[in-house]
């Protein structure tokens, strides 16, 4: 079947699916759909349990995608086993919100079929919780394929344009050169219109973004060394730095705004 096709399968689901982001997934060696002759994409079924599995992972579970290649690697070796029907129904029946009994724990239930030769399932994925080193270098990664027009954030973040112009205007959105936004606005305009509901208006998140540009200038200090230099490779150990300083950065600050919030109740 065509993108297209994967696409449409994918879409009741996946409301935020993109074509993009099947062939990021793709180059990041997650999927190997075939190819015709003169070089269109086939996807098999298979990819497309694949597709549900990375996406369910990704959604649900918040996996950097370096463990859910692990965890098809493992598939693929026959270490494991992907169940086409658990797969589907797992995906269908876990949602973010949904009672957390069962996950996290060593007995959580598998998130793919057993296979009945007796080879090992793959464990369900952990929701993250707040220790250190958790947030993963690779969840740091841009994917600069992905563009989302203003009609398309509106509709996916669930907001009104006078919100949208809100958040612009308080510098957290900020649209690129031919007007697009890139994923990140998506999850940044759903976050806001959820703090929204407790009183919090656009100008009242300023302080995040100040105190974000704050951590992201420290980070910029400490790699500028490495990017400056001549070595081959210096660009990429520079950008890799920065994923793994942002990583234990936010890591951080998660842990000391838990700790500041448990403080003024008196925990």
């Amino acid at each position: 079947m065509s993108i297209g096709s994967v696409l449409d399968l994918l879409r009741p689901d996946f409301p935020d699916v993109t074509i993009s982001k099947i062939r990021f997934l793709e180059a990041e060696g997650l999927i190997r759909p075939e190819r015709t002759p003169s070089g269109y994409r086939r996807f098999s079924v298979a990819d497309v349990e694949r597709l549900r599995f990375v996406l369910t992972a990704q959604r649900d579970q918040y996996l950097p995608l370096k463990v859910i290649k692990e965890q098809l690697e493992a598939i693929d070796s026959g270490a494991a086993t992907l169940g086409v029907r658990e797969a589907r129904a797992r995906a269908h029946s876990v949602r973010p919100g949904a009672p957390e009994s069962g996950r996290g724990t060593p007995d959580a239930e598998p998130a793919v079929g057993a296979s009945e030769r007796g080879v090992r399932p793959v464990a369900a994925p952990r929701r993250l919780g707040v220790v250190p080193s958790e947030i993963s270098p690779d969840d740091l990664r841009f994917d600069h394929e992905i563009r989302v027009t203003r009609a398309d954030l509106l509709d996916q973040a669930g907001i009104e344009e006078k919100f949208l112009g809100d958040l612009i205007r308080a510098n957290l959105i900020t649209p690129g050169p031919a007007g697009y936004f890139d994923a990140d606005a998506v999850t940044l305009a759903k976050t806001a219109r959820a703090m929204a509901e407790f009183g919090l208006e656009a100008r009242h998140l300023r302080a995040f973004k100040l105190a974000a540009d704050r951590e992201a200038a420290l980070v910029a200090q400490i790699v500028a060394p490495i990017a400056k230099s001549r070595d081959a490779g210096a660009r990429a150990r520079a950008e890799e730095t920065v994923r793994e300083l942002a990583a234990l950065s936010l890591t951080l600050h998660t842990c000391l705004v838990k700790s500041s919030v448990r403080g003024s109740l008196g925990g």
